[in-house]
């Protein structure tokens, strides 16, 4: 897989360039721009607490940001759950982090997974956000391969300024998302 390092700057502009005549741009600045990324997962019960921080640490070996802990909103009873309990983290990336970020998913962890044929298009949401699922943090090279026992997954969202979902269909397919056939 050819792996291309833009900076964010070459990467507007060549989705300007490619995107004008399609959606009618009459300036740089209507491109859809990456806002920042999202990635989170769930940490089950709180009453684990190195749980948490084995995820949380793991988290942040990845991202190269500290993560939060994210807490229940509602109590429900069925899940033994209560308001308060720590149930997730999350991290917020922006900038260059965001960029080197989505560099090291798309160029280095994404071939290292097992039959991968691509994400699905239809992972695009109208308001052009995208979600994509990861089963296992295993596959990012940062993870030690001795702790294989506690795997975990996590959502990666990454979000916008498009309009819709055709228009953020082709900035992804433009900055490098691999998408299926």
């Amino acid at each position: 897989m050819k792996s291309t390092i833009l900076s964010t700057k070459e990467k507007q502009a060549k989705a300007y360039e490619a995107m004008k005549g399609e959606f009618g741009y009459k300036n740089k600045l209507a491109t859809p721009r990456l806002v920042k990324v999202v990635v989170s997962t769930a940490t089950g019960n709180s009453k684990d607490k190195n749980r948490n921080e084995m995820v949380s640490d793991r988290l942040m070996k990845i991202t190269g940001q500290k993560p939060s802990l994210r807490v229940a909103k509602k109590s429900i009873a069925t899940f033994k759950v209560r308001a308060g309990d720590k149930i997730g983290v999350a991290v917020t990336l922006r900038g260059a982090r965001m960029m080197g970020f989505l560099d090291k998913l798309f160029n280095v962890t994404i071939p290292r997974t097992r039959n991968f044929r691509g994400f699905n298009k239809k992972s695009v949401d109208e308001i052009g956000n995208i979600t994509l699922g990861i089963k296992e943090q295993t596959i990012f090279p940062e993870t030690a391969d001795e702790d294989v026992r506690d795997v975990f997954g996590m959502a990666i969202t990454i979000v916008t300024t498009a309009k819709g979902k055709k228009e953020a269909t082709k900035f992804f397919e433009i900055i490098g998302v691999p998408f299926g056939e």
